[in-house]
């Protein structure tokens, strides 16, 4: 099983076009189940191997006496179901894959900041200097477009259309989607590029004297890590309490458009999900809008 197992993780990149990173976790999720098979042979799985795979996660334990959260042993199934799959398309005898069915996972409430707290949040930030200029250009930019952090980080000078205030970003699954950003987040970018005196491509840089460098080894590129410490810092200065993160902007992009009457399939296509039901958890979040909505607007019959 070991062997096919590394032909399907090359697959995965090469024809399913998945990032190298998730074709890395499928096959740490798939070694696991040669760990607990003694790498059985493809043959003789079945649904008893399977059944006996999932009690075994479900018992698992690290070294520190962590258990497995019910959505990562629901990723260890999805690895084994995509496995079978490509074995399946291969003409090799195996157990088929929709013999295996997930556990329900409920979605942890997704946490996003309203208008007036995206407010306090940047009026903390300092734009006397360049480095704070770049903080108001990459918060404005991360409300604005529901960018990732990861491909925010990504971005060069020459990526961004200001002018337009349209541009195409790759993301997960190596997917292109078109971004649109607001006259505001394009002044910022503008502003903040203006006063730079380097000529080095990436669009955000570290002036920090620790210079991180990034996955794509460019020098002085600022990282996932360093975005996620800066607006964690500016959430905390402008007193918001709740856990806040390069990710929380997105939410709050996404609950914005909704509650301003953006339908779930465009939202689903501004944040470049591939499933609808992915997009479908914020409609849990503007319950309390649609509220005082049907307050405001419905009349009572006498």
């Amino acid at each position: 099983m070991s062997e096919l197992i590394l032909d399907y993780i090359e697959s995965l990149e090469v024809e399913g076009g998945r990032s190298a990173k998730t074709a890395e976790n499928y096959r740490l999720y798939l070694e696991r189940f040669v760990e607990f098979t003694d790498d059985i042979k493809v043959g003789s799985i079945t649904t008893e191997v399977v059944r006996k795979y999932r009690l075994w996660l479900n018992r698992y334990r690290n070294e520190n006496g962590e258990e497995l959260a019910t959505i990562t042993q629901a990723y260890h199934l999805i690895a084994l179901r995509g496995f079978l799959r490509y074995l399946s398309s291969r003409d090799i005898e195996t157990l088929a894959p929709d013999k295996i069915t997930l556990p329900k996972v409920s979605r942890k409430q997704v946490t996003f900041l309203h208008y007036d707290e995206v407010e306090r949040l940047i009026s903390t930030i300092d734009i006397t200097e360049e480095s704070g200029l770049r903080d108001r250009a990459i918060v404005e930019l991360l409300f604005s477009s529901g960018l990732r952090v990861s491909e925010l980080v990504n971005l060069n000078r020459d990526h961004v259309n200001t002018k337009r205030r349209e541009f195409m970003v790759r993301g997960k699954g190596q997917k292109d989607r078109p971004v649109f950003i607001s006259q505001a987040a394009a002044g910022w970018v503008d502003h903040y590029l203006g006063v730079r005196q380097d000529t080095l491509p990436p669009l955000f840089i570290s002036y920090s004297r620790n210079v991180e460098t990034s996955n794509t080894g460019d020098y002085r590129r600022l990282t996932p890590r360093s975005v996620q410490r800066m607006v964690s810092k500016y959430a905390k200065l402008a007193g918001i309490t709740k856990h806040v993160s390069p990710h929380t902007m997105r939410h709050s992009f996404a609950t914005d458009l909704l509650m301003n009457g953006a339908d779930l399939r465009s939202v689903q296509s501004m944040l470049g999900h591939s499933n609808i039901a992915t997009t479908q958890v914020y409609t849990h979040v503007t319950d309390e809008h649609l509220r005082e909505v049907y307050e405001k607007f419905h009349s009572e019959s006498d």
